[in-house]
């Protein structure tokens, strides 16, 4: 029998089960105010990437033609595939100020091993940090 003095402890009670494994809003993921971090350039295709390159890399063609990343040649040259995710490219964002240069790198090696791409060298951060496009101090 649940009595006056005992509805403080109910209450608290109740309350922890309710918010048991509910992210806080400083967390990441569900429930959480910050996005999950990509780990690794899986990730980062599937987190950043996917929506446009699609998620067998063929592009797609509508309100704008999006490239093909599945079997592209140009993959070959590290600071074409670097400078195009740094810099963007056409329609596509600049990746350089959304991305970490591990990030960067990471993706670019995952794109050139995948999708029918067999450019078996890993891509470094020391590379995307050599053939990222650098901005000034007004941001130009």
């Amino acid at each position: 029998m649940m009595t006056r003095a005992s509805l403080p402890l109910a209450a608290l009670t109740l309350g922890a089960f309710l918010t048991a494994g509910v992210a806080r809003a400083d967390e990441p993921g569900p429930g959480g105010v910050r996005p999950v971090k990509p780990a690794n350039g899986e990730q980062v295709y599937r987190f950043v990437c996917q929506a446009c390159h699609m998620a067998d890399g063929k592009g797609a063609t509508g309100a704008a033609t999006i490239p093909a990343i599945a079997s592209n040649p140009r993959l070959v040259s590290t600071p074409y595939l670097v400078m195009t995710i740094a810099g963007g490219r056409g329609a596509m964002p600049p990746m350089a100020g959304m991305l970490t240069s591990q990030q960067m790198a990471e993706v670019a090696t995952y794109v050139r091993t995948h999708f029918g791409n067999s450019y078996r060298t890993p891509v470094t951060p020391a590379e995307v940090e050599t053939f990222t496009p650098r901005t000034g101090a007004s941001g130009h």
